[in-house]
């Protein structure tokens, strides 16, 4: 066992003494604020038993929002207006009265624009690329006031939504109480949270902590994941959550005690100074091994999880998941667990992609390693147990939604554990699911986009047409998104460099019953604007001044190169803002915004010509160049990266096994 231990500790440092990984300590973190003491009754990652409360946990029907998430969004909506008014008033509107008309919507919740904002997955270029976006939206930041400005947008937004690495972003700002970009990404005197040039292989070296190292780092994670074993299964997703947890939440051993419900308690949440947050998960059925674009969504919030699909289309309380929910209720004389869903588990399960490793012809990518054979067959091997065992996603058992079927299609009413995997390998790796449901009545999501469609990494829309062919199927509940082209017409007509609108004119969707027109989709993908951030998903670590050039690369195409590319850009997001709003209010476009529509609403042109090697220009200018061979070449450092995938694979699977 000693032996077993130490070739999976020494595998893991192997991934973390890379070349551009460099030593780092992260002391104590001024400009983070520290967030309430931790939640879980066993102070540790473990969850553990305890009493009920006097009203019994139980399922609802996801027949509407939960009571707590509505008198939220009471508190929330009353502190958008200001916000609100500060960006609709920087983009002088000459023919629009914005004082005038939120004044008078004041206490009409409907008349106002409800702003969802949707960051998709990627990694950690999901994760910097989004953070330059919110860095820019957000009004505590330093702005210039310049044509490019959308500061205030994040306060004057609803929700914030995340899967995988979008998902470390919106977990990792809300596990610190919700700190601004720049707080994490720089501190004072280096106070950084986010120190990224340090391999989350290796662990970071914490001043006043404790003193690491990777062994000591993962002993000390393969201990938490050990004592959760006394009561409840652990899988890969264990390991992979409490090692995120050291490089996203600024708490002692990245806060094993922390849980995801507990941001319910936080003082920002309870005054609805921040948007709601949302994580995404797909549901990866027993038995299937490829999840389909018809595979039940789930979402985590601070107060529920649970899907609006009809294959669930229920909602059950987190602070309470792992307790028996069979048939949708705790018997009276049942027991209650707490502290399952630890902040660093939930992270994680949205961004459970090890099963991914399964798509992967092992033979041929140990061959162009040059790994001999025993390796490779080893590899396989681990790989194939894990598949067999189903510890390749995140168990959540008991399942809460354990003989729970209000619609007779249920796909998991009778399986003990519900098995979640990373929220974009049914394709959608956008999280806007969760914000096209007409009982939260958001008006415009902005999409950012950080999927690496194309084989140098850039988006093409797949996830967008993943929602929209998602619509079109009995699993939508009749909830409509706007049409969207295919790959090829995002490539040929650059939608997939500039900013894009879908869904301009309401008056082309068909509805009848209770089906309502969708948001307005502002579709914002990675492109570069200052540098390639085109880097791989898999790349474990990143050189500092690398992760700062792509967060401002995200920021520069928040503003458009802070209104270089285009002068009325502040201007134009005003109008996307108002548009749905506009329209239920019988209003008008205003005159001053008919170009901005004319701009970036898709007007239903299609080019699918085939495309070539898709290798897009700079739109402002490189600021920064890469070195690594990822950055400047495409998929020329597909090597090194799928190296460091399989070491890693290899020695969580092995720590998983001990």
């Amino acid at each position: 066992m000693a032996y077993i231990t130490t070739l999976a500790l020494w595998t893991l440092s192997a991934v973390a003494f890379s070349p551009i990984n460099n030593q780092y300590e992260r002391s104590d973190l001024a400009n983070v604020v520290d967030r309430a003491l931790p939640d879980s009754p066993s102070g540790g990652y473990a969850p553990a038993v305890v009493d009920c409360p006097k009203t019994l946990p139980s399922i609802r029907l996801a027949n509407g929002l939960s009571s707590n998430e509505s008198s939220w969004l009471n508190r929330r909506r009353n502190n958008t207006i200001e916000p609100l008014r500060t960006v609709l008033e920087r983009a002088n509107l000459s023919d629009f009265d914005v004082g005038s008309f939120l004044d008078s919507n004041k206490n009409n919740a409907t008349g106002l624009p409800d702003i969802g904002i949707a960051i998709s997955g990627g990694g950690y270029r999901a994760l910097m690329n989004g953070a330059g976006f919110l860095s820019a939206a957000d009004s505590r930041n330093r702005d210039n006031g310049g044509n490019g400005s959308i500061s205030g947008l994040l306060q004057a937004s609803t929700y914030l939504a995340g899967l995988s690495g979008g998902g470390w972003l919106v977990g990792s700002m809300f596990a610190n109480n919700f700190s601004t970009v720049p707080d994490m990404q720089d501190g004072e005197n280096g106070t950084a949270l986010w120190r990224f040039n340090s391999s989350i292989f290796r662990g970071p070296e914490e001043k006043g902590i404790g003193l690491l190292n990777s062994v000591q780092y993962w002993t000390e994670i393969v201990d938490d994941v050990h004592a959760k074993e006394d009561g409840w299964n652990t899988t890969l997703t264990d390991y992979w959550g409490r090692a995120l947890s050291y490089q996203l939440i600024g708490a002692a051993e990245g806060g094993p005690g922390y849980t995801f419900s507990s941001i319910a308690d936080q003082e920002f949440f309870q005054n609805a100074s921040a948007p709601f947050p949302i994580l995404v998960s797909d549901e990866r059925p027993p038995g299937e091994k490829i999840v389909a674009i018809n595979t039940t969504i789930y979402e985590f919030n601070p107060f529920e999880l649970g899907s609006w699909d009809p294959t669930t289309y229920g909602f059950a309380p987190l602070r309470y998941i792992a307790s028996n929910f069979t048939n949708g209720t705790i018997s009276k004389d049942g027991k209650c667990v707490r502290g399952f869903d630890q902040l660093g588990f939930v992270i994680g399960t949205s961004s459970s992609l090890f099963n991914q490793a399964l798509l992967y012809n092992i033979t041929a990518t140990g061959n162009a390693l040059g790994l001999p054979p025993v390796i490779t067959n080893a590899i396989e091997k681990i790989l194939q147990n894990l598949d067999q065992e189903e510890d390749d996603i995140a168990q959540y058992t008991p399942n809460p939604f354990l003989g729970w079927d209000p619609t007779n299609k249920s796909i998991n009413a009778n399986d003990n554990q519900l098995s979640l995997v990373d929220g974009g390998e049914d394709l959608e790796n956008i999280p806007l699911q969760p914000l096209i449901q007409p009982f939260r009545d958001v008006d415009i999501i902005f999409a950012i986009d950080s999927s690496a469609d194309t084989s140098t990494y850039w988006p093409n829309g797949t996830a967008l047409r993943a929602t929209y062919d998602r619509a079109g199927t009995n699993i939508s509940n009749h909830t409509l998104f706007p049409p969207v082209p295919s790959a090829n017409t995002f490539l040929n007509l650059n939608l997939s460099r500039n900013p894009t609108l879908f869904g301009c004119d309401p008056s082309n969707f068909t509805l009848s019953g209770n089906v309502t027109v969708p948001p307005l989709i502002f579709y914002i993908p990675n492109a570069p604007y200052s540098t390639l951030s085109n880097v791989s998903t898999f790349d474990p670590a990143y050189p500092t001044n690398q992760s700062d050039a792509i967060i401002r690369n995200g920021l520069n195409a928040a503003t458009q190169g802070n209104g270089t590319v285009d002068k009325e850009w502040s201007t134009c997001v005003a109008c996307a803002i108002m548009s749905r709003s506009w329209w239920k209010a019988g209003i008008a476009t205003p005159a001053s915004c008919k170009s901005c529509f004319d701009r970036y609403c898709w007007n239903g042109t299609t080019d699918d010509a085939s495309v070539g090697n898709y290798t897009p220009s700079f739109i402002v200018g490189e600021d920064f160049k890469m070195t690594n061979g990822t950055q400047n070449e495409g998929n020329a450092g597909v090597r090194e990266e799928i190296g460091s995938t399989w070491a890693l694979i290899l020695g969580l699977s092995i720590l998983f096994l001990i």
